[in-house]
């Protein structure tokens, strides 16, 4: 089924919230500006080529004997760890695209939870595309970041990526690449041990 992006993003956050969404609703309406919602400020969420001006971060959690697991995944054209990671699409809101994103890039599929994160970053646009995409005046786009638990779905890998493993907080944190991602694995780690997780899927 085509996912599209909504017109109210206040109304799509309560209704996967509740009422407990009121203040992560009114985040997600006047920061990610979703294409369609009333009064967005205007090229706030660009696209060009179907493609859209912010990135995903996904990282995928497991409760284990030990504690909280991370999913880590080695880069195949770089050769480093991080979550998963893509772009946005034409009429995507970042957390389609997360859904997305995490289907495709770990085989992650169904009624999977996410957790909203606070953590944001911005990167420089030649980082992720290799040059200008949206224009001269846009030089860097927002990045935002999700958890999705993981029961016992097994993680399946794309090619964009030679191998993964699970790793304790400490341990990801250290193999990670970008601070982004070490930023994110602090908030949820800390959002899961001290029962304050925004859960939006």
């Amino acid at each position: 089924m085509p996912l599209t992006a909504p017109r109210d993003a206040r109304s799509v956050a309560r209704s996967v919230m509740g009422d407990q969404g009121t203040t992560y609703a009114a985040f997600i309406q006047s920061e990610l500006k979703l294409e369609g919602d009333p009064g967005a400020a205007a090229g706030r969420t660009l696209v060009m080529n179907g493609r859209a001006a912010f990135q995903v971060l996904v990282l995928p959690y497991r409760q284990t004997g030990q504690g909280t697991e991370f999913a880590l995944f080695r880069r195949a054209d770089a050769d480093y760890w991080q979550g998963v990671a893509g772009g946005g699409e034409a009429g995507e809101s970042p957390l389609q695209a997360a859904r997305r994103e995490t289907a495709e890039e770990a085989g992650l599929v169904g009624d999977c939870e996410f957790v909203g994160l606070d953590a944001r970053a911005t990167i420089p646009v030649v980082y992720v595309t290799g040059e200008f995409t949206w224009g001269p005046d846009v030089l860097v786009i927002p990045e935002y970041a999700f958890g999705v638990r993981v029961e016992d779905t097994e993680v399946i890998l794309s090619h964009e990526h030679t191998d993964y493993g699970w790793f304790s907080l400490d341990k990801a944190a250290k193999a990670v690449q970008w601070d982004s991602n070490r930023t994110a694995l602090w908030e949820l780690d800390h959002r899961l041990r001290h029962g304050l997780v925004h859960r939006v899927a």
